[in-house]
């Protein structure tokens, strides 16, 4: 099993010094900022534009993109300049090999979401085209929400589905993360934790992060 990357979710930042906390999380040693990306129509909240991705790039920790957008031949190439990787969402298009494909050559790594209640038995039909499954944990719009349990199931089967196929994927899981379910959900198969209030609530963000990653109660 892969170690635990730590992707700590910038909706939970304050959005008045965003800048500042995200060098924070450089400093405490985040392996990528995630950054979600909502236009209001897909998920019932706004956040942010390529400007705001633009400069976070620039303090040189990988981003997680995740689009949570309908128009995704706009919203595509104006991120994926600044991503490493870019997840976009089964249920925003009706061409997902198309979309994924255009991440794909456009030079980043390319992930694709699902929510919670969309069963994951699409994901043979796009295996070659995605280089991380991004499960929702909780349903997408708001952080701070509760970790829905019955994912866990989710995560191993989806870990199990790509290793019957010899297929090496990030799973990624992004909804109530927290240093006390970093263990099952690592034992799942989910080797990218996205955590938001759970760092940025913490005392010591960086006892925050190797919690996560150790799977360990270390909040202070």
């Amino acid at each position: 099993m892969n170690k635990i990357l730590v992707s700590p979710s910038l909706l939970s930042a304050n959005p008045v010094d965003l800048m500042k906390d995200a060098a924070s999380l450089k400093e405490a040693g985040a392996d990528y900022l995630h950054l979600d990306i909502m236009d209001g129509h897909f998920v019932p909240n706004l956040t942010y534009g390529p400007k705001v991705a633009e400069g976070l790039f620039g303090l040189g920790v990988p981003l997680d993109i995740h689009l949570m957008v309908d128009c995704l031949e706009w919203a595509i190439p104006a991120f994926a300049p600044f991503a490493k990787i870019l997840t976009i969402h089964a249920e925003a298009t009706r061409h997902l090999h198309r979309a994924l494909q255009l991440v794909q050559s456009s030079g980043c790594r390319a992930g694709v979401a699902m929510n919670p209640a969309t069963p994951p038995d699409f994901l043979p039909c796009v295996m070659d085209n995605v280089d991380l499954v991004l499960i929702m944990t909780v349903n997408p719009g708001w952080g701070g929400q509760k970790f829905i349990a019955p994912m866990l199931e989710k995560v191993s089967w989806v870990r199990e589905m790509f290793s019957k196929a010899g297929k090496d994927v990030d799973v990624e899981v992004d909804g109530g993360v927290t240093g006390d379910n970093a263990r099952l959900l690592h034992e799942a198969g989910a080797n990218v934790l996205v955590a938001g209030n759970y760092v940025f609530s913490a005392k010591d963000r960086r006892q925050a992060i190797h919690s996560l990653r150790m799977g360990t109660i270390g909040h202070g």
